[in-house]
């Protein structure tokens, strides 16, 4: 199997105040759980068995701080390809056991090879507080599954890119106005919809930006009223881009690997974003610069061992920035933002 893209967003505070980690296997998740809020101590890892999942998640928090683990299901089938689903899990309260994995079916139906083609998906939690999950079907157009407010999942729906096709994984972020914002690469251009409120339909953006994205890459952060902004990495030379509409994308250096982890948060009482991401190394390197002013660029700073997959980056239960990464020997690493002004870190901890 092709090394599937690596992910992101896998680092998540419950309702608690308390922080676990995900990581997808061939046996199904492992799971990281601070013993209480702000650390340092984690139980873990526990395995949350699931068979015949890809090693690969989309994750999303609701309101109520419950997490939901969406991710890709093959079951081999004597003859034929694969029977592949859509599977979704919840865990209710952190560190308590996961509930099952239901399964969304498949976008193509019983078209088993169609349904062996699919991308991977993502996932947003909107302003109903309801699940909305996005990924590329085997036509290249575009596939969607919806939850009404109940709980009940609806039928499949999508859209069509009209004359080209999606070559990418799909991302989906949601603006602080509730606006569903979804971004996915096709060929040298980005394609993207919007979607207002949650039972509308999706309506093809004006502005698409020409870029040539790493498929996999695209993430997104709220950064103003109504606004965010979408960063991917350079099919061409491996770094990293930024883009909100009426702009031109911008480079902010930092060559590496895989999508790059976001967060907005203040620092020493200034709007900052922060950026860490897998360098040309393997070693996990961060970055933070203003709220939407890349111009005044970007000093990329490496830390800690070689890596696999994304780092992640979060908030604790104490207000401070955490960044997280899995090791080469497969255990969790996490470095705290030091209780002093300014962005230091602690030293590395292997959990």
């Amino acid at each position: 199997m092709t090394a599937l893209p690596a992910t992101t967003g896998w680092l998540l505070r419950g309702k608690d105040g308390r922080l676990t980690a995900y990581a997808p296997t061939a046996d199904g998740v492992l799971r990281w759980t601070e013993r209480r809020v702000g650390g340092p101590d984690w139980t873990g890892p526990e395995l949350l068995a699931a068979e015949g999942l890809l090693p690969h998640l989309a994750l999303a928090r609701d309101a109520q701080g419950f997490v939901h683990l969406l991710a890709v299901r093959r079951r081999p089938r004597a003859d034929g390809p694969d029977d592949t689903d859509l599977v979704h899990a919840v865990q209710f309260q952190t560190g308590r056991p996961l509930r099952d994995w239901f399964s969304l079916g498949n976008p193509h139906g019983k078209d088993l090879e169609k349904g062996a083609a699919i991308g991977l998906p993502s996932i947003i939690v909107d302003d109903t507080d309801s699940l909305q999950l996005f990924v590329r079907n085997a036509n290249g157009g575009l596939s969607v599954k919806r939850q009404a407010p109940t709980g009940r999942w609806k039928p499949w729906g999508g859209a069509n890119p009209k004359g080209t096709s999606l070559t990418g994984e799909t991302a989906a972020a949601l603006t602080d106005h509730g606006l569903v914002d979804l971004l996915v690469p096709a060929g040298d251009a980005l394609v993207r919809w919007f979607r207002g409120k949650s039972d509308s339909a999706l309506v093809r953006g004006d502005e698409e930006p020409a870029a040539r994205a790493e498929s996999g890459t695209l993430v997104a952060e709220r950064t103003g009223p109504g606004r965010l902004t979408h960063y991917w990495r350079d099919a061409e030379d491996g770094t990293l881009r930024a883009w909100r509409p009426g702009k031109d994308p911008v480079a902010l250096g930092g060559r590496g690997s895989g999508p790059v982890a976001v967060l907005r948060t203040p620092v020493d009482g200034h709007d900052c974003v922060i950026l860490a991401q897998c360098g040309t190394d393997g070693r996990p390197s961060i970055a933070a610069y203003p709220t939407e002013d890349e111009a005044v660029g970007l000093n990329w700073t490496r830390s800690g061992d070689r890596c696999t997959g994304a780092p992640a980056l979060a908030l604790d239960g104490t207000g401070r920035v955490v960044l997280a990464a899995m090791g080469e020997d497969g255990a969790l690493r996490i470095a705290r933002q030091k209780a002093e002004p300014g962005l230091a870190l602690e030293a590395w901890t292997r959990i």
